[in-house]
Parts: C-alpha cells; sequence; structure tokens
C-alpha cells in the first residue's frame, strides 16, 4: 500500500492561493498585536493628564494588558495543539477586539485595567498560533520569507496607531483610538472560511475527509489516491504538552529560547511604551515624539522583510544574534545621541533590528519544533517573554520616577538585548537537533478516534 508524507507534500507544495489566504488573515491579525503594543505608548501622555496618573500609575496599567497575554500566550498555545489552531485563533480575536474596545469607554482606571487584561488573554494567544499554522502549511523553502512578510503587520499595526493617534487624539480624545479595536471582529466570517485546522490535530481526530479536501487546497493539480495510507509525525503522547518541549534533549534549547524573549520584550516592549515620554523629556513636543513612533515601526516593516530574506539563505540563528547585538548598540545610540536627525535615523535602525529580530526568532522557534507542540512552543516563549513585557513599563516608570535622565534610561533598556544575543547562542545546533528528531521519529497511520486505521474513505 502506497504512503503519503503529509509533512512533505505540504513543504513541496507550490506557493498559491490557500497559502495566500492564510497570509492575509495572519497579517490582519498580527496587526492587532502591533497596534495594541503601540496604542498604549500613543495614548499614555493624555491618559496621564486626564486621570492624573504617576509614571509608576501609567507603568502598572500599561503591563496589566501583559498579565492577561502571559497566560492567554500560554493557555492558548497548549489548547491549540490539542484543540485546534482554527477555533482557538477566532476564540482569540473575539476576546480581543470586544474588551479592547471596552477600554474606550472606562471612566476610571480600575475598569480600563481589568478590560486590558481580558483584552491581553486573547491577544496572548492569536501571534504564536498564527505562527505556528504558517509553520505548518508553508512551502519549506519559503517558510521564513512567508513568515516574517506576515509579521510586518506588527510594524503596520503599531504604525497606525500613532498616526491614528496624531490625527484624532488632540480633536476627539484618546478613546477613539481603543474603539478601532472593533474593527476585526468584521471579519470573522472570512476567517472561519480562510483559515485551515492544522494536520497534526486532523490526523489525531481520525478526519480524513477534511484531510483530502485540505491537500486538494494546498496542490489542486495533484489527485489523492482513495486507497493511500496518510503518514506524519509521530504525535505526542505526553498528557501536559509543555512537557514536550524538554524531550528529545530540548530541554536547554527551550529555556534559552524563554529567556531569549524574557529580555527581548523586556527591552522591546519598556521602549515603546516610554518612547514618546522619553522623546518629550529629551525635547521634542507630543507630535513630534509620536512620529518616532511612527519612524520605528517603518524600520521595523523593512528589517523584518530583510531578516525573513536572509534567515532563507544563511540560516535564522545567526541573523537572530546578528540583530540582537546591533539592536543593543543603536538603542545606546539613541540615549547619547543631541541631533534630531540622527535620532530619528537611529530609531528606524532600532526598529529594523528590534522589530525584526523579534519576528524571526518565532520562525526560528517554529522551524526548532515538530509540529504536534508548534503552538506550545510559541506560545510557552512568548508567555515567559510577557513576564519581561510587564517588567519593562514598569521598569520605565520606575526609571522616571527616579530622575534617572531618558539617556540613562535608553542604556538600561539596552542591556536585555546582549542577554537576548547569548541565549540564541547557547541554544544547541539545529541541524543537528533535527537528525535527533527524525532518528526517533516513527511514522504514524492514520487512525480513527476508536484507535482503528484508515486507509481508504
Amino acid at each position: 500500500m502506497k504512503n503519503l508524507n503529509l509533512t512533505q507534500r505540504v513543504q513541496e507544495a507550490r506557493f498559491n492561493r490557500f497559502h495566500l489566504m492564510i497570509a492575509a488573515v495572519g497579517f490582519l491579525l498580527i496587526m492587532c498585536d502591533g497596534y495594541d503594543v503601540a496604542v498604549f505608548g500613543t495614548i499614555t501622555p493624555p491618559l496621564m493628564a486626564a486621570w492624573k496618573l504617576t509614571p509608576v500609575a501609567a507603568g502598572a496599567i500599561g503591563s496589566s494588558g501583559l498579565v492577561g497575554m502571559l497566560f492567554g500566550a500560554i493557555g492558548f498555545g497548549a489548547l491549540a495543539d490539542r484543540l485546534g489552531r482554527k477555533r482557538v485563533v477566532l476564540v482569540t480575536v473575539l476576546l480581543y477586539s470586544v474588551f479592547t474596545a471596552l477600554c474606550g469607554f472606562a471612566q476610571e482606571p480600575t475598569f480600563f485595567t481589568v478590560c486590558r487584561v481580558i483584552a491581553g488573554l486573547g491577544l496572548g494567544g492569536i501571534m504564536p498560533n498564527v505562527i505556528a499554522l504558517l509553520a505548518d502549511f508553508s512551502p519549506k523553502r519559503l517558510t521564513a520569507t512567508i513568515t516574517t512578510i506576515v509579521l510586518c503587520g506588527f510594524a503596520v499595526g503599531g504604525l497606525l496607531a500613532p498616526l491614528l493617534g496624531i490625527l484624532v487624539i488632540p480633536t476627539t480624545g484618546w478613546q477613539v483610538s481603543l474603539w478601532v479595536a472593533a474593527i476585526p471582529l468584521l471579519f470573522l466570517p472570512w476567517m472561519y472560511k480562510a483559515l485551515p485546522e492544522s494536520i497534526s490535530v486532523l490526523m489525531k481526530q481520525g478526519n480524513r475527509e477534511e484531510i483530502v479536501k485540505l491537500l486538494e487546497r494546498i496542490d489542486p493539480s495533484q489527485t489523492i489516491d482513495r486507497n493511500i495510507e496518510f503518514t506524519t509525525e509521530s504525535p505526542s503522547k505526553a498528557k501536559l504538552p509543555l512537557t514536550d518541549l524538554f524531550n528529545n534533549n530540548r530541554a536547554m534549547s527551550t529555556l534559552m529560547f524563554w529567556l531569549a524573549f524574557f529580555a527581548h520584550l523586556l527591552m522591546a516592549y519598556g521602549i515603546l511604551n516610554w518612547l514618546p515620554k522619553l522623546m518629550i523629556e529629551s525635547g521634542f513636543n507630543l507630535a513630534s515624539s509620536l512620529g518616532f513612533l511612527v519612524i520605528w515601526q517603518l524600520g521595523g516593516i523593512i528589517g523584518t522583510i530583510v531578516a525573513g530574506r536572509m534567515a532563507d539563505r544563511l540560516g535564522a540563528k545567526k541573523i537572530v544574534i546578528a540583530l540582537y547585538i546591533t539592536g543593543t548598540i543603536v538603542i545606546a545610540g539613541v540615549g547619547v545621541s543631541t541631533n534630531a536627525l540622527l535620532s530619528y535615523v537611529l530609531v528606524g535602525i532600532a526598529g529594523a533590528t528590534i522589530t525584526g529580530v523579534q519576528n524571526l526568532v518565532q520562525v526560528y522557534i517554529a522551524e526548532y519544533y515538530p509540529a504536534f507542540v508548534r503552538s506550545t512552543a510559541l506560545g510557552s516563549a512568548s508567555g515567559m517573554g510577557r513576564i519581561g513585557a510587564i517588567l519593562g513599563p514598569i521598569l520605565g516608570g520606575l526609571l522616571l520616577s527616579f530622575s534617572l535622565s531618558s539617556q540613562g534610561i535608553f542604556f538600561v533598556f539596552a542591556i536585555p538585548g546582549l542577554v537576548a544575543a547569548f541565549a540564541i547562542a547557547m541554544v544547541s545546533d539545529k541541524k543537528s537537533h533535527q537528525r535527533q528528531l527524525e532518528n526517533a521519529a516513527i511514522q504514524t497511520p492514520l487512525q480513527s478516534s476508536d484507535g482503528k486505521q484508515l486507509n481508504s474513505l
């Protein structure tokens, strides 16, 4: 009887409308993440003025959404590997959009904070599952390129937040910047139709009919033999999905990925939440300080695309380490710059490196782990990173309350970049790791829910 390796068939497929639709949905959802990161930095100055918040209080509110993201990333990542990425993604979008829009109706900090936490639960589950879906279905030769282009949505969303803020905050107030988060709700029917379910889940369910339909979408030119046997990676037997991250000599690498994410998001969220305020402290007005967020995100788009192409050619690990080191140097440079034009250039380069590496390291993780634990790997790393993201805005508020200069704060936030570079350098070589997986791999035939092998429709 003939066998069809599903993983190989997906990886060897040509890019077509099926892949484009997944990428389009992913781009829209990643925009939500980027918008949310930048929107609080955009509304922080008027929010502090309206509610008479101290820097520490504003930093705590900024971090509240990240608390939700921490649990959302870990929880929804593990659920997706068990229940399916498609259904989990739709639930996370619903949570994010509804409760972010409700933040715009807040009259005091407590209600605002509660809504931010619940919205964060949804937002935390979006990115790891989008990246996992892209890794599941992208042609192998284009995985990094496709994923990093989709992740440019993070920078586009981050770009829209300050641009909208410049236009509406002076005239209509900060609330409008939050109400627009409800727009993705209009696209839920399209997302339901466009997104596929992950093959690993369909195999676990014994759903041969859906797998055949999915293969026809992936490669319409191929006809599926009705009697062919489907095979794929051995599914997880662990009762707790997180334990798979430490099997097959992955423990050290898993811990290093967690450390890299923690250090990176401490740096990135700390800077993005306080960049407008820091630039105001350096002598710029509100509109100009928001302009730095625009330049940062424009740089992020360019950096992400370039990083993805370089990773497909040279390997993700080398590029990730180089970008972390470069970002550290440039962030420190922003702190010592006294020239306005030079400051804009340095912030643009910082956005290219910091945002570029933030996106690329997730591609690296998606490639590193097998499909049946991919969402768990991305979700757990993102969750650990969210701890750093929670501490970043709080750290910035504390440093400001200590009257540390903006130059000194930039220096402090540059240090985690070196920590992240070291952590990625300690990750085991992907090729040797992949050989270990291949040696341990067991081809698993499609089975029905009662455990019987299914060979035909």
